[in-house]
């Protein structure tokens, strides 16, 4: 899978239905045939929606975690709570399940999120909240992991 690129403002009907915004959709078109799966976020009030092949790779990680350490099993009772396998119909329509519509706080408009690989999916007042910056700086933030990557020669990272 390619990087998802983009940042997509949509609305979930009654039913917990999204419409899939259509350069969201054409992104996502070589992986509609092979499903994907829906997640509760680690550290933040979202949903993560993972094209099959990106949770496949993910699992091949976890499955090598030690099961008879307890941390490690607790991480994964924790990290696949929640996980549910999703399709996107014909009209371009996801159903967000009940349980996970009420853990992400979804109301009716939504905001989908490129994250590298996957795609958050939020309440929209809650995603403007967690980018607003109040309770971060986002240049130290960037300092921080990325400063010392320097990939080129030519000195611009």
């Amino acid at each position: 899978m390619n990087t998802i690129v983009g940042t997509y403002e949509c609305k979930v009907d009654a039913k917990g239905r999204l419409l899939l915004p259509a350069p969201l959709k054409k992104q996502l078109t070589s992986a509609l045939q092979d499903g994907f799966v829906l997640k509760r976020s680690v550290f933040q009030p979202c949903l993560e929606l993972y094209p099959m092949s990106e949770w496949n790779l993910m699992m091949e990680k976890i499955n090598k975690l030690n099961r008879f350490v307890k941390k490690n099993n607790d991480f994964i009772r924790r990290f696949t709570a929640g996980v549910k396998v999703v399709e996107i119909d014909n009209l371009g329509r996801l159903l967000v399940p009940k349980d996970l519509v009420v853990f992400a706080s979804i109301s009716k408009d939504l905001v989908l999120s490129s994250a590298v690989n996957i795609v958050e999916i939020w309440d929209k007042d809650l995603y403007e909240k967690s980018i607003s910056g109040e309770d971060l700086d986002f240049a130290d933030l960037a300092e921080a992991v990325m400063g010392n990557i320097n990939d080129n020669d030519n000195g611009i990272s």
